[in-house]
């Protein structure tokens, strides 16, 4: 396990009532309401925000590749994030596809930014070896 040793950031939420509740950040930009995934409830639920949490962190990672290679994104590069709540022999488990679209950079050079991003993002590093993780060029 590594040990972080510099904090550059930490995220503080409040949540009540689990997937029928409600979650808040202490700076209150962030105010959602919960349902179950796949509920007409309104509300999110915590496998799309983990989804826009990845494909938003890796982008970022994407942009740090590129600019180490001098390299300008394009504006309309887009992570699709699709995150699966599953079971196996009674127990829950996540696996989660994303799909990257970079018009205008040639596939080989995309798929090597891809790769390094995996590598870098905090969230590809946290569901490493955790999770089945497919990842695809749009």
């Amino acid at each position: 396990m590594t040990k972080i040793d510099k904090v550059l950031y930490t995220a503080k939420t409040h949540t009540i009532g689990g997937r029928d509740g409600s979650a808040r950040s202490d700076d209150s930009q962030l105010d959602v309401k919960l349902s179950p995934p796949g509920s007409a409830h309104a509300g999110t639920n915590p496998e799309q925000l983990f989804a826009a949490g990845w494909s938003a962190c890796f982008i970022g990672a994407m942009g740090l590749a590129a600019g180490k290679r001098k390299i300008k994104l394009p504006a309309d590069l887009s992570v699709d994030a699709e995150v699966d709540l599953g079971t196996t022999e009674g127990a829950y488990f996540l696996q989660a596809r994303l799909t990257i679209s970079m018009p205008g950079i040639e596939p080989e050079l995309v798929r090597t930014l891809v790769e390094e991003a995996h590598q870098t993002c905090p969230y590809s590093k946290a569901t490493r070896g955790n999770i089945n993780v497919e990842l695809k060029l749009a």
